[in-house]
This record gives structure tokens, C-alpha cells and sequence, in this order.
């Protein structure tokens, strides 16, 4: 008896986006990158160093703009 080949999934259609559409994504959402870099010798750590990064935009961090009375309008 001959085997039947195995379904492919069906795949969506390929969404090209250009590097400011996905910069401007990141931004307007925020991103947090972690990492951890440990120095050790002979099984002995010396150093651990943990990192932590957001990056966001700045409009995305602070609170929307009510127009709060005694704000210079620019």
C-alpha cells in the first residue's frame, strides 16, 4: 500500500512591512529587552550583570494631554 503525502498547512500570504512601519509598531507599543551576562572561572561566578532596556516612544510613556488649565499652548 502506497503512502499518502502529508497535508501542508495553508499559509497565509507573506505581509511585507517596511523597517519605519515596524519601528513605528515598536514605538507606539514599547519593548522590553532583558539579558543576563554572568562571568565565571573554574564553575565560580564573579559576576553577574542583569540588563534591562524599554524602548518606547515618548508620546506612548506619558498620560494623553486633557488640556489641563494653565498649560502654555505652543
Amino acid at each position: 500500500m502506497a503512502a499518502t503525502p502529508a497535508r501542508q498547512p495553508a499559509r497565509l500570504p507573506a505581509e511585507r512591512v517596511s523597517l519605519v512601519d515596524l519601528l513605528d509598531r515598536v514605538l507606539a507599543g514599547g519593548v522590553v529587552i532583558t539579558g543576563e551576562i554572568t562571568l565565571s572561572v573554574a564553575d565560580v561566578d564573579l559576576v553577574v550583570v542583569s540588563l534591562r532596556a524599554l524602548l518606547s516612544s515618548v508620546s506612548a510613556l506619558l498620560p494623553p494631554d486633557d488640556g489641563a488649565p494653565g498649560e502654555a499652548e505652543r
